[in-house]
């Protein structure tokens, strides 16, 4: 039987690596000024604020915020990652740490109160509109 040579030991040590590689868990957490709003991710329901929510991917989220008695805000906030997790460090990055790397962000976002318009400034509003059309 021949010994093991430097290409099989790399090979084991490879593999043996890949299964203590650690995971990155992803987390946002969507605030709100005041709190218990309801909170639309991509246009999927994902609770009430303060909610906390997992992701796979960075980029360009498109965010709704309801409360009754507060103007419906709709947003896009973009999400980047940190400088670890683009190519070719995530790679590298997961083989060097054997823990769970948790990555958070926290957005929050201040609700105006929803402003009674005047009987007199709608009509004129709606006049304005008429005209224009």
């Amino acid at each position: 039987m021949s010994k093991p040579g430097l290409s099989t030991l790399i090979a084991v040590s490879l593999i043996a690596s890949l299964f203590s590689i650690g995971c990155v868990e992803r987390k946002l957490t969507i605030n709100t000024m005041p709190q218990g709003a309801l909170v639309i991710l991509n246009d999927e329901e994902v609770g009430t604020s303060p909610v906390t929510v997992s992701f796979n991917w960075y980029g360009d989220y498109c965010i709704r915020i309801d409360k009754k008695g507060f103007e419906t805000l709709n947003t896009n906030r973009k999400l980047k990652g940190p400088w670890y997790d683009s190519f070719p460090f995530d790679f590298f990055a997961q083989l060097i740490s054997s823990e769970k790397i948790v990555d958070s962000y926290e957005w929050t976002f201040k609700l105006n109160e929803q402003q009674q318009m005047d009987r007199q400034k709608l009509i004129q509003n709606a006049q304005k509109l008429k005209k224009q059309l």
